[in-house]
């Protein structure tokens, strides 16, 4: 009898084999001829070899929905330990439309004409300018198209980053070291990971630096290779950052670049890396440009309302 053993990474046992090592047990009702013993992340298998080859492929195709789906109950379990393969493949082409299936079962997916236009774009580009207001999802769904790229294997790492400046206030005065400081400044992006990634998993994730949180100061000198690369809040960025930032694209990546023109946080008299960089790569090919607007608006109903208000004053 030969055995294996075989380690779960970046996967919550207790999530993976259920209550009771329910999923466990089901495992042993299609394959009665193979001794299964869990520990830990650890499942050492005993059995012949074609029926342990057997077993693992299955397992594998397991662990893969789980990734995906973040979750695996009875049903799923007995359809992939039952299919040919093409029945998954079926399942995932009708749910094309959902970018990520996020934590408890949430269905991510583009909710508005334009966010859908950022993710047709962005499978046709390797750059994308996502232009707004606030509330009109360019930054959540910017990271759910960098978490797919992930999930599915086409990036080997998101890099997500903002230029420090702060709306009126000011970092040097917050308490802690400077993770503790720019922590809360980086919160929105932390805010759409958690609804995407499980805890112990994107723990893991930034952890092993496949996700990467940084101030925009933090680029500089680095060649980003086979990266998912979101600039958020980029309407606060100077030239030479901003310069700087889309110099860093290596091969084999995505960038994302996310702003708001309204809302600059710059000193006045400094002209934001934004709206230059608007005008300076307009016309150039594989650069794409999404300008959302109130219509794109999904927070409160109240934050169209404002959004209108303002753009009417500001517009005297």
């Amino acid at each position: 009898m030969n055995e294996r053993i075989i380690e779960l990474t970046e996967i919550n046992p207790k999530d993976f084999f259920g209550t009771h090592n329910s999923t466990i047990e089901q495992l042993k009702t299609y394959f009665p001829k193979i001794k299964i013993v869990a520990r830990g992340s650890k499942l050492k298998i005993y059995g012949e070899p074609d029926i342990l080859n057997e077993f693992e492929k299955r397992l594998n195709m397991l662990i893969k929905y789980f990734n995906r789906y973040n979750k695996l109950d009875e049903n799923s379990i007995e359809r992939i330990l039952t299919s040919t393969g093409k029945e998954e493949k079926a399942s995932a082409g009708n749910a094309k439309d959902v970018l990520v299936h996020g934590v408890s079962g949430k269905l991510i997916k583009a909710q508005t004409e334009n966010q859908r236009k950022m993710v047709s774009l962005m499978q046709k580009n390797d750059m994308l300018f996502a232009v707004g207001p606030a509330g009109t999802g360019k930054t959540y769904t910017a990271v759910a198209l960098a978490v797919k790229a992930l999930k599915e294997k086409e990036v080997r790492r998101i890099i997500l980053t903002r230029p420090a400046v702060e709306s009126g206030e000011n970092l040097g005065f917050l308490p802690g070291d400077l993770k503790e400081k720019l922590d809360p400044y980086m919160q929105p992006l932390y805010d759409a990971l958690r609804d995407m990634i499980p805890h112990e998993k994107l723990e893991s994730y930034i952890e092993k630096g496949v996700i990467q949180i940084a101030p925009l100061a933090f680029m500089r000198g680095r060649t980003l290779d086979h990266a998912f690369v979101i600039l958020d809040e980029a309407q606060n960025t100077t030239h030479s950052q901003m310069k700087m930032f889309l110099t860093r694209m290596g091969m084999h990546a995505k960038f994302i670049i996310t702003g708001d023109p309204g809302q600059i946080d710059l000193p006045r008299k400094q002209v934001s890396g934004l709206k230059e960089s608007l005008l300076a790569l307009k016309d150039l090919e594989g650069i794409a440009h999404v300008y959302l607007d109130d219509k794109d608006v999904i927070r409160h109903r109240l934050v169209k309302k404002i959004i209108s208000a303002y753009k009417s004053i500001e517009t005297e």
